[in-house]
This record gives structure tokens, C-alpha cells and sequence, in this order.
């Protein structure tokens, strides 16, 4: 069994009050730990604020920032400190849902090429998926962004990560 982690808590308290609505309430809930955590803190917890913190934005350059602060936080993880979270986590797993959310910000604001570059660097990490809902729901919603990048598309999808 894991220790407690009140910083985790506090993530996934928040990430629960956007989900019920508090949008507001839990970006700056997710703001206020990010000025606690820092630039230099724990990459883990870097890695799932800045995730989930990005898709609370509805304006596509903010959320792209705090999409490569997760991506840079991930970069500087490894999977024995994701599984002092859950013993199940591998930091190769996070690749996936990481990228497609920077290309989904990328084509939002016009950047195909950045787009399919990324959306490419996701599907060359799919294996890393499991073979469940999450896994699938990944690989749907990289299909359908592939295809908004083709056709040049930047409204924002009903499967984007955000949604």
C-alpha cells in the first residue's frame, strides 16, 4: 500500500470539482498548488496537475502551455516514482494521452504540421497502452484528431481531451 499524498489528494480534489462544474473554482485550485509545487517540484505531481489543469482551459495557447509542462514533467519521470503513486503506472503509458493533447492544442490554433508531428509521436507510443477503455478511448480520439488535422479543422472536437 502506498503512503498518503495530500498533494495528490488535493489534485484529484480539485480535478473533481472542475468535473462537477466548478470550473473556475478548480483552475485556481490547481493554480495555487502549482505555485507550491514549482517549476523544480516533484515531477509526478508536476506531470498530473499540469495535465489535467490544461483542460480546464478552453483557450487553446493556454492550455498548449500547461500541455508542455506536463509533457516536460513527464520527460523527467521515471515509473518508480509513478508507482509509489499506483504500483500499475509506467511513465511510457502517459505518452500517448500527452502528445494528443499537445496536437489537439496545436491544430486548434492552426499548427498542422506541429499537430501531425505529435499526433505521430503518439501513435508510435500506443503499445504502451493497455488493451481496456482508457486504451481505447486514446486510440478513438487520435483517429478523429487525425482527421480534423487533415481536413484543417480547429473547432473543438466532442472526443477532444478536454471535452
Amino acid at each position: 500500500m502506498t503512503a498518503p499524498d495530500p498533494t495528490m489528494e488535493a489534485i484529484t480534489a480539485a480535478v473533481m470539482r472542475g468535473r462537477g462544474g466548478d470550473v473556475a473554482g478548480a483552475r485556481s485550485d490547481l493554480e495555487a498548488l502549482w505555485s507550491e509545487i514549482g517549476v523544480r517540484g516533484d515531477e509526478f505531481h508536476r506531470c498530473t496537475l499540469a495535465h489535467y489543469l490544461a483542460d480546464l482551459y478552453d483557450d487553446a495557447a493556454v492550455a498548449l502551455i500547461w500541455d508542455v509542462r506536463a509533457l516536460d514533467a513527464a520527460d523527467a519521470l521515471d515509473d518508480d516514482r509513478a508507482q509509489q503513486h499506483h504500483a500499475s503506472l509506467q511513465v511510457a503509458a502517459f505518452y500517448p494521452s500527452l502528445h494528443l493533447n499537445l496536437a489537439d492544442n496545436l491544430r486548434r490554433l492552426g499548427s498542422f504540421p506541429a499537430a501531425a508531428d505529435h499526433l505521430d509521436r503518439a501513435e508510435e507510443r500506443l503499445s504502451a497502452l493497455p488493451d481496456d477503455a482508457y486504451g481505447e478511448m486514446i486510440r478513438s480520439a487520435l483517429t478523429e484528431l487525425r482527421q480534423a488535422v487533415a481536413e484543417h479543422r480547429t473547432e473543438r472536437l466532442s472526443s477532444g481531451p478536454d471535452s
